[in-house]
């Protein structure tokens, strides 16, 4: 696991983030994790949100074949009252995602999906 850690940090220092996670969406399991408030969105949340959206990227990818998309799946988001959950799969490691938690007011998702994209140019396993 490389840089595994480290692109974790890099994701956190987006502005608005409050928890980031990678992991693997065959298997469900976390690669890695860390979380700015613990509170707020514990590592603990993380490993299991890994698990239960690594369901939703494999349903996602059902739809887009069962629609006869062949364009893949660059991000996912879910947008909760408060927060941004930013789905990015991983075009360098395949099988690979990052989960990036964010507080919906400090925020910029345009930037946040530009920078993921950086971050995940650089990861190595």
């Amino acid at each position: 696991m490389d840089n595994i850690k480290e692109s974790i940090q890099q994701a956190l220092s987006i502005d608005g983030a409050i928890g980031a996670a990678i992991g693997d969406w065959g298997t469900g399991f976390s690669l890695g994790q860390a979380s700015l408030n613990g509170n707020a969105f514990p590592s603990a949340k993380l490993e299991q949100a890994i698990a239960l959206n690594s369901e939703v990227i494999k349903a996602k990818n059902r739809a887009r074949d069962g629609l006869a998309i062949t364009s893949p799946i660059e991000d996912i988001l879910i947008t909760l009252g408060n927060q941004y959950h930013l789905i990015r799969i991983c075009e360098t490691v395949s099988g690979a995602f990052f989960y990036l938690v964010m507080d919906r007011e400090k925020a910029n998702l345009g930037l946040a999906r530009m920078k993921l994209r950086q971050i995940e140019k650089d990861l190595q396993m």
